[in-house]
């Protein structure tokens, strides 16, 4: 890991805070293009290395990713952490954001049991480059299916979900503020709104939803698209489908970084520890600018371009590396 280089750094940590967030597998991403571009980059940065300091190093970023996640999303976070703290004193949940704090935690629980349980086995014999582009494909397949066999009740959510929007802008617009306070008001009422319809869903959904991380743990599926899709399956709209996605992606990112740290700044680390601030950097850029985008982007748009885009680029991979290469 010595030989890491400020431009692999940077590379993979622009790519992975940015992929971290787009449905497309950031894991899967890290796996593969040292892999396709060869040469010292595929020896450098060997996922599936026993003990691998590239592993470490990629999920070692996650803490960037989880603190531009934390950045965006202070004041809900403020709200959730508020409600979790109100719960636990009052004894008993009863408004929106006390449920919608249970409901992350609940979430969670799941993918975090299965990680640390079977962290090596997934690393080991599905970290290979092969195995990451047929499960970019699934993931693309995945993607696809979840737009093209959407629920009734999740086309007729993504209504209601504009209707809440505009009203909650409206009321904004009403308090007379100007400029990019007016702009703050209408954000902060547009995530109240979200968050008290992502409450009503219920705790059984909500696990259900949160369970489908389980399969990210598979280098090539994306976990914020199969979150995605999974709460699509539920009823939930395309934006509140990828609002719940990332705030329950927060603490399962920060999580599996803080436990990566360690490792860092011992011998792994060693002479690295610039490259490591540099791929953070870029990491944590790269999923502020993305998460802001996603969320524009998915309140009138599909997952079908990033579905398609993982199918060729998994079919492209799988063949150029298993056939060509």
């Amino acid at each position: 890991m010595t030989h890491l280089t400020y431009l692999e750094a940077a590379v993979v940590g622009l790519i992975q805070g940015v992929s971290e967030m787009f449905p497309v597998s950031s894991l899967g991403h890290s796996v593969l293009l040292p892999a396709v571009i060869g040469g010292q980059w595929a020896r450098d940065l060997n996922v599936a290395a026993t003990a691998s300091p590239y592993l470490a190093f990629v999920v070692g970023l996650h803490v960037a990713t989880a603190l531009a996640l934390l950045i965006y999303f202070w004041r809900d976070w403020v709200r959730i952490v508020g409600g979790f703290l109100s719960s636990i004193r009052d004894r008993r949940v009863a408004t929106a954001d006390q449920r919608l704090a249970w409901m992350i935690i609940l979430a969670t629980i799941p993918v975090g049991i299965v990680g640390k349980l079977f962290e090596n086995e997934f690393q080991v014999i599905f970290g290979t480059s092969v195995y990451a582009g047929i499960f970019l494909a699934v993931n693309g397949l995945i993607l696809l299916a979840g737009e093209r066999f959407r629920r009734p009740a999740s086309v007729s959510a993504d209504a209601l979900a504009a209707r809440d929007r505009a009203g909650a802008e409206l009321v904004a617009a009403g308090r007379h503020a100007s400029g990019g306070q007016a702009l703050q008001q209408r954000e902060r009422a547009v995530a109240v709104t979200a968050d008290q319809r992502l409450s009503a869903m219920g705790y059984r959904q909500a696990v259900l939803i949160g369970s489908a991380q389980i399969l990210a743990l598979l280098a090539g599926i994306s976990r914020d698209g199969v979150t995605m899709v999974a709460g699509m399956a539920r009823g939930l709209s395309r934006e509140d489908a990828a609002r719940f996605a990332f705030l329950l992606a927060t603490p399962v990112i920060f999580a599996a970084g803080a436990l990566k740290l360690p490792t860092l700044a011992g011998p792994l680390g060693h002479g690295i520890h610039g490259q490591i601030l540099v791929g953070s950097v870029a990491s944590g850029v790269g999923a502020y600018l993305s998460v802001r985008f996603l969320l524009r982007y998915l309140r009138t748009r599909t997952l079908t371009p990033f579905g398609i885009y993982c199918l060729v680029a998994g079919l492209g991979c799988v063949i150029y590396l298993g056939l060509i290469k």
